[in-house]
């Protein structure tokens, strides 16, 4: 004998409703639900900036970053440190970057700055060392003896000073750029 399966109950039909779904969820058949993309925005307007101000921030960053660096390269006994030439850079750069906004002659001017900190930082912790050895005072070195301050800097200038002041300008640019768009 055989028995009959009785059948399965239907669900009722609703009229054609469009699917709501996740974004591109596919609708019935394998395509996309009609209106499953966003429709495209705006683009965020550009960030405005002041390249005045941001080239006043950057020479007083400078003078800053080339105190700071002139006193860890006195600490150091006039010892170059990579990291830290790149630090003035960067920072004089993300100064300049940050203030100015987009502007594409802020990231030379970064560089140039991060250039100008370095050699400024140098002399600083030059002039500190001669001030330290001749027992002078800091501004008698600086005002009254400056010729001797930058003949014991070329002095200690070597060839890995290029690299360093290669770091400065280049973080000064790169941050200046990136921080600038």
């Amino acid at each position: 004998m055989s028995q009959s399966v009785p059948p399965a109950p239907q669900q009722p039909q609703q009229p054609h409703q469009p699917p709501q779904g996740s974004y591109g969820a596919p609708a019935p058949g394998g395509f996309p639900a009609p209106g499953g993309f966003p429709a495209p925005t705006a683009p965020p307007p550009a960030r405005q900036g002041n390249a005045g101000l941001a080239i006043a921030l950057g020479v007083v960053t400078t003078l800053i970053a080339a105190g700071v660096y002139g006193a860890v390269l006195k600490a150091v006994d006039g010892a170059s440190i990579g990291y830290a030439a790149l630090a003035v850079g960067a920072l004089i750069g993300a100064v300049v970057g940050k203030v100015g906004g987009r502007n594409a002659a802020l990231p030379v001017v970064g560089a140039v700055l991060g250039l100008l900190g370095l050699y400024l930082g140098q002399v600083f912790g030059m002039a500190l060392i001669t001030s330290d050895l001749a027992r002078a005072s800091l501004a008698e070195t600086v005002f009254s003896h400056f010729d001797v301050v930058h003949a014991v800097w070329k002095e200690y200038l070597g060839l890995i000073d290029v690299a360093f002041y290669l770091l400065a300008g280049a973080g000064g640019f790169q941050v200046a750029k990136k921080l600038g768009a």
